[in-house]
């Protein structure tokens, strides 16, 4: 069951590889990630000797109560990998232009996941020919359909 899901990835990167990580959270956090409430739309990932998911957006669980007082909710969180991963992350990471996107984050169980992708940005040309492709493949099932 999908908790977050970040839109932007599919359409500014081109997706070359998809990986299934733990991620390290507070209590609260998974109450509130449950609840459906938090944000991708900035998210991005560090590799280095550890993989670190940065500036995802969990909001306060009750933010009324002293407990959660001065806790940042953009903090960064530990993506838990096994070495052999993290080696190829950051091998692929060096490449020229690519980089380590979180697509979304979702229930497994009574786990929390996250599904990261190593990507290649999109120009705006390849952005256009997407969009163009995408419409005159809805327009030719508009016109069978209505056949």
């Amino acid at each position: 069951m999908n908790l977050l899901v970040n839109k932007t990835v599919r359409r500014s990167y081109e997706i070359k590889e998809t990986l299934e990580a733990g991620i390290k959270l507070a209590g609260w956090e998974v109450k509130t990630l449950r609840k459906k409430h938090g944000s991708l739309k900035e998210a991005y990932v560090t590799v280095n000797d550890e993989v670190w998911l940065v500036n995802c957006y969990i909001p306060l669980f009750q933010p009324g109560q002293k407990m959660y007082e001065g806790i940042d909710p953009y903090h960064k969180r530990k993506l838990l990998l096994s070495k052999k991963q993290i080696d190829s992350l950051k091998s692929s990471q060096k490449q020229q232009g690519l980089t380590v996107v979180p697509m979304r984050i979702y229930a497994k169980g009574q786990l929390l996941k996250i599904e990261i992708a190593v990507a290649k940005g999109k120009k705006n040309y390849d952005k256009r020919k997407d969009l163009k492709d995408r419409t005159s493949k809805r327009d030719a099932e508009r016109a069978i359909k209505d056949y």
